[in-house]
């Protein structure tokens, strides 16, 4: 547990859907206040070829995950047709630690990460033999991007798995929070969750008066855009790195 408490009345927000409570408990051992408020909502596109494309899977060289949330529905649709992680032989790659860490703990092996979890940086790294003969399948949502597919020097197949939505509620909730407390800080993990705040929040609250934090630079370069100040970013991109970059800048501002 930490020893200081640079978060001490910090109200944070968290606008993406947490996997895990790991980042809402360190902002209270650094003395804050933490909310989890998803701007977005993620629901399966179920189908009634996804037996088929599950059995395909198999007879591809790699699969891409890019979040956990494609984790997450891939899984639902093998509990569903009663597919087993040996029965889909390919590597796995993973953008992020933590989407490695769902896929681990659902029986596959991933065999590949990049050093910067974002996607253009995986374009840029990953280099498996055989290039050029390479079948792979990426598993996303529907407003993932293209880049993966267009960059990548081999046949890309796409696979949507689930598709993302507003959640009003959390907009409401979120406008209250930064108009009552004092201290706020509010962290984006996606440009996803940048948008639907530019979209719902900004025209009431703003982007001013408080801490903004995101999760590395393609959510910061989405926040930019959007005309927000980004405060706080960790050179690992995950929540907790993010936490711990945004207790660095209190204390010093402290």
């Amino acid at each position: 547990m930490p020893k200081r408490y640079p978060l001490q009345g910090e109200t944070v927000i968290f606008t993406g859907t947490l996997k895990s409570p790991d980042a809402l408990e360190l902002v209270k051992e650094y003395g804050g206040n933490p909310h989890s408020l998803p701007l977005i909502q993620v629901n399966e596109i179920e189908q009634t070829t996804d037996n088929e494309r599950l059995l395909e899977a198999a007879h591809y060289d790699w699969l891409i995950f890019t979040s956990q949330n494609a984790v997450q529905v891939f899984h639902e649709k093998m509990l569903r047709h009663a597919i087993k992680p040996a029965q889909i032989p390919c590597k796995i790659a993973a953008v992020g630690s933590q989407t490695a860490s769902a896929l681990e703990k659902i029986g596959f092996t991933v065999s590949f990460i990049p050093t910067t979890f974002s996607a253009d940086v995986f374009v840029q790294q990953f280099k498996p033999e055989g290039t050029n003969l390479l079948k792979v399948l990426f598993l996303r949502g529907s407003l993932a991007g293209s880049i993966l597919r267009e960059e990548l020097p081999f046949q890309v197949e796409e696979w949507t798995v689930y598709e993302t939505g507003a959640k009003p509620a959390s907009i409401i909730s979120i406008v209250e929070l930064l108009k009552t407390e004092k201290n706020c800080t509010i962290l984006f993990a996606s440009p996803s969750a940048v948008h639907v705040y530019e979209q719902g929040a900004a025209p009431i609250i703003g982007w001013e008066g408080f801490t903004i934090g995101a999760i590395g630079h393609v959510t910061e370069k989405a926040l930019l855009a959007a005309g927000a100040t980004v405060h706080v970013k960790p050179e690992t991109y995950t929540l907790k790195e993010l936490v711990n970059a945004l207790a660095r800048r209190k204390e010093v501002i402290q």
